[in-house]
């Protein structure tokens, strides 16, 4: 019995020993190997990892860590080089040849029955990624994308030519979407529905594991083919880790605790905690955090159905007295934390090539009162009013606006509706006004301009006003067949003032991309579309 006692202790004591010691190195571990792990929260889901369906922000944030395409933009919205190493423009603007890098390899993958597991980018790879994204039976989101293009094929190996059907000066930047991924037909094949959740792309990093709504893990790409300035193989990191707390509260007090690498938004449950009114961060944050803005492709606006039968949307001195009405700059500082522009100029935003400092609307509170008296004297109207709808997210600036337009005499009722039912009756144009975002899908301002080309009317395009102004429409027209960048911005400008002069719209303000992340983050940069690109991003060791 004693023997026996003894063994057993022995070997209790052989287990506890064994399970300090792999505690100890785990903890080790993860000590010395936290600076390689890049950590964020997703709080909106990740629906899909094949790029054909990169519609969101939640999406095309982790697609862009897996896959290339032909072009890609800089910071600034310069079109670079990616699989493509350079191109060629036909003088007609109609034929786009682009010669492919003989270098760049998909991720590794048992089915490409490789010797190394992996093989090279060809031209038919492009043919097949875009057939598919025009294919309706994937009823990609992303085939609009592709709806001016008549043909494209693969000369050879590398080299790919795409011939539209009519010019298209923002066509470039259109390729730079993460819908046109290339993506390997044999391994999309292979998984059915399921390379949604099993992606070999080309890019920095590659798929580890996902477990939707939990986790998702993405290792360093070791075939990836892009070297920085000094010749070192990019990306830095070995690892990117993902999580879904899905509210932005608990978000926050993970990335306080140190949990979390990256903080992508200021919402209002801790924008105060985080920042002065001005826009700083607190004393308290300064020694931890960084911050950094920078302009976001992004105009907040109010906008009028003008084929209404209400009086007081139709009429344009109402709708100018709602521009004149109320302080920007206030409702940035106080409601905002200084983080935005005020829009007192177009509807075109700062950071979009194109921005041209056209005169708009300051805050006139008095010519605000004159317009509305104007209009009660016209119509015999003394209580002119005005319902505007808004999500709960936006309902403190609608609520501002309508304390502001009560001292000039016009009545505001704020409708708190959910954004789906906005989206939804904003398209059967069911709201006389509405509070809305309109966000850049590339990089041209021609983004801004076609919501009120009148061929556009919803809801078979974005025209959700109705506007029509046939001078607009030619000018917008002749954009398309102006090659020179400088002179076709002249042109934008033109139609970003008769936008502002018949008031179709209230433009609030252009909108920042705000980040926030802990103080051994290094080489993450904005972009005013607000992508994630971690390629060139390491950490410290703390």
């Amino acid at each position: 019995m004693r023997f026996i006692h003894k063994f057993n202790t022995t070997r209790y004591l052989t287990v506890i020993y064994t399970l300090l010691s792999l505690i100890s190195c785990k903890d080790y571990s993860k000590e010395n190997r936290d600076h390689l792990v890049f950590r964020y929260n997703q709080y909106e889901n990740i629906s899909s990892l094949d790029p054909a369906f990169a519609r969101d922000v939640a999406n095309i944030w982790s697609t862009n860590q897996l896959f290339n395409g032909l072009i890609q933009l800089d910071d600034s919205l310069h079109i670079k080089p990616d699989i493509a190493k350079k191109w060629e423009i036909s003088e007609n603007a109609l034929e786009y040849t682009f010669i492919l890098r003989n270098d760049v390899r998909f991720h590794k993958h048992k089915q490409f029955k490789t010797k190394d597991s992996s093989r090279l980018v060809t031209a038919k790879d492009f043919v097949y990624s875009f057939d598919r994204i025009i294919n309706p039976n994937v009823a990609s989101p992303g085939n609009w994308v592709l709806k001016n293009v008549e043909k494209y094929e693969a000369i050879s190996d590398t080299i790919f030519k795409i011939k539209l059907k009519k010019p298209f000066p923002a066509f470039l930047g259109l390729l730079g979407m993460r819908y046109c991924s290339v993506v390997p037909k044999e391994i999309v094949e292979h998984y059915g529905q399921q390379f949604r959740s099993n992606p070999i792309g080309t890019g920095p990093f590659k798929f580890k594991m996902w477990e939707e709504n939990v986790k998702l893990v993405l290792r360093r790409n070791e075939l990836y083919f892009e070297k920085d300035e000094k010749g070192k193989q990019l990306p830095y990191l070995e690892a990117v880790a993902i999580t879904f707390l899905p509210d932005k509260q608990s978000e926050f007090l993970q990335f306080a605790q140190g949990k979390i690498d990256l903080l992508n938004s200021l919402d209002a449950s801790y924008k105060d905690e985080l920042l002065t009114p001005s826009g700083k961060l607190r004393d308290k944050y300064k020694n931890r955090v960084n911050i950094s803005k920078g302009s976001y492709l992004n105009s907040e606006y109010l906008g009028f159905y003008l084929d209404t039968d209400k009086k007081e949307i139709q009429s344009e001195l109402l709708r100018k007295a709602i521009n004149y009405g109320f302080d920007r700059k206030k409702m940035i500082t106080y409601l905002k934390n200084g983080i935005g522009t005020p829009a007192i100029n177009g509807f075109i935003p700062k950071g979009m090539p194109g921005f041209n400092n056209i005169p708009g609307y300051e805050y006139n509170p008095e010519k605000a009162r004159q317009l509305v008296d104007q209009f009660k004297k016209q119509t015999g109207n003394n209580k002119p009013t005005i319902r505007l709808a808004t999500d709960s997210n936006y309902q403190s600036i609608c609520e501002f606006i309508q304390r502001e337009l009560e001292k000039a005499g016009l009545n505001v009722i704020v409708d708190v509706m959910p954004s789906s039912t906005i989206r939804q009756k904003k398209w059967t144009g069911k709201l006389d006004s509405f509070r809305a975002s309109w966000i850049a899908d590339y990089p041209d301002a021609e983004n801004f301009l076609s919501p009120y080309y009148s061929k556009n009317f919803t809801p078979n395009g974005p025209n959700y006003t109705h506007f029509k102004n046939e001078t607009f429409d030619q000018l917008y027209e002749e954009s398309f067949l102006i090659m020179d960048t400088k002179v076709r911005e002249q042109h934008y400008a033109k139609m970003d003032s008769i936008i502002i002069a018949n008031a179709p719209i209230v433009p609030l303000y252009y909108d920042q991309v705000v980040r926030f992340t802990q103080k051994n983050v290094k080489g993450l940069t904005n972009n005013p579309q607000n992508f994630l690109v971690l390629k060139r991003v390491w950490k410290e060791k703390k």
